[in-house]
């Protein structure tokens, strides 16, 4: 009998100690688990701040008259409201990985879901100005110059843009809406499944707010790069010599300003793709019966990952890179030709290659050149006299 004990004692030794070990392995294995969950935001935090830091620094060093304009100063405001975003709700993620009650205080909650909201929204925002800014330069350079489009209005934009949309995204938190813990545990966002009129009216009306500044964004650049082309075109079809047609595309492919159309195009490409997923998921939880807590997951990950994309648009699209390329491409131009241009000054645009706001004046000019055309054809004894005169 008393062996029977001693066998059932050390069976349950046994068995304590492999529920030990077992709790032990356990333990490690989520500990693992934890530091590999955390290693994302932390790397998607380190390199959201260095990009934007540095293209804040490039934005900074670049000439005087860049600085001061409209298209420049919006785009400095897009690497600073990245770099706050990063700063500011990414730390609360990390912190969020190391205990899982930050979240859970109501206050906080609200917090990170207004910093969502607001940083989201403000992107698109931005965006949305610098291609309108680029519409008007090409397309309405009369009104570009009549309202004064400089780096001081542009600077009162940004100002008007972060006042209203914080009050926007502060109504959550005034009663319009609710945030709540989204299911991953990980982040908060408006409460989009309800069956409150007003909150739900919120989450339609965040919604319709961007798909409005996506739709305008992606108008505005085809209009932009229509001008281009229409421009480019009726400037080759108008019958004028070769090394003249040669010479306006040179004025027309110069580097700063081609650099701003491919930074303005690039850049909107990566914030739509990286805001849309967003977008489609707060419409899906509106108006879906079906919860997929994964899509909403990858669409808050995609759109976290716009921060740290945009600053290497303005630190690898360089000007100095485009003078690079839009040489090389001359280069090769040059050589195919019989002969080399011969620059000279033409009677209707002598200022064409004086620097500047280089489409603006040449759209003046092929505005002016295509009604003249339109009217008479010249010959070249007419233009002898025009010279003359």
């Amino acid at each position: 009998m008393s062996n029977l004990w001693v066998l059932l004692a050390m069976e349950n030794r046994n068995f304590t100690h492999g529920s030990v070990f077992s709790n032990d392995s356990m333990a490690q294995r989520s500990h693992a688990t934890r530091q590999t969950a955390l290693a994302l935001p932390v790397f998607m935090f380190a390199g959201g701040a260095v990009g934007n830091i540095i293209a804040i620094i490039v934005l900074s060093v670049s000439r005087q008259e860049r600085k001061s304009s409209a298209f420049y100063t919006l785009l400095c405001g897009l690497a600073v409201t990245d770099l706050l975003g990063t700063c500011l709700a990414s730390p609360l993620t990390i912190a969020n990985y190391l205990d899982r009650q930050v979240l859970q205080n109501m206050r906080v909650c609200e917090f990170d879901s207004f910093l969502l909201l607001f940083f989201g929204l403000a992107g698109l925002s931005i965006i949305c100005a610098m291609a309108a800014e680029r519409y008007m330069a090409i397309c309405c350079p009369y009104t570009y110059q009549r309202w004064g489009v400089d780096r001081r209005f542009a600077q009162k934009f940004l100002f008007f843009i972060y006042i209203s949309h914080i009050f926007f995204c502060c109504l959550p938190m005034m009663g319009m809406a609710k945030s709540n813990l989204q299911p991953s545990g990980t982040w908060c966002f408006i409460n989009w499944r309800t069956n409150k009129p007003v909150v739900a009216a919120y989450s339609v009306m965040y919604g319709s707010v961007s798909v409005l500044l996506i739709l305008g964004t992606i108008v505005l650049n085809l209009a932009v790069c229509g001008a281009l082309l229409l421009m480019r075109r009726r400037t080759v079809r108008r019958p004028v010599t070769r090394a003249s047609v040669r010479e306006r595309w040179r004025a027309l492919s110069s580097a700063a300003e081609t650099q701003m159309i491919a930074v303005l195009v690039t850049t909107s490409a990566v914030v739509l793709a990286c805001s849309a997923p967003l977008v489609v998921r707060v419409f899906a939880n509106c108006f879906m019966l079906k919860d997929d807590h994964k899509a909403d997951l990858a669409a808050i990950r995609i759109a976290s990952v716009n921060p740290i994309l945009d600053p290497w648009i303005y630190i690898l699209l360089r000007r100095s890179l485009f003078r690079r390329l839009l040489s090389l491409s001359r280069h090769g131009s040059s050589t195919r030709g019989s002969s080399p241009p011969t620059p000279r000054r033409h009677l209707l645009y002598p200022e064409l290659m004086a620097g500047g706001h280089v489409f603006t004046q040449l759209m003046c000019n092929t505005n002016i050149i295509t009604q003249l055309h339109a009217t008479a054809k010249f010959t070249p004894h007419d233009t002898e006299s025009l010279h003359q005169t």
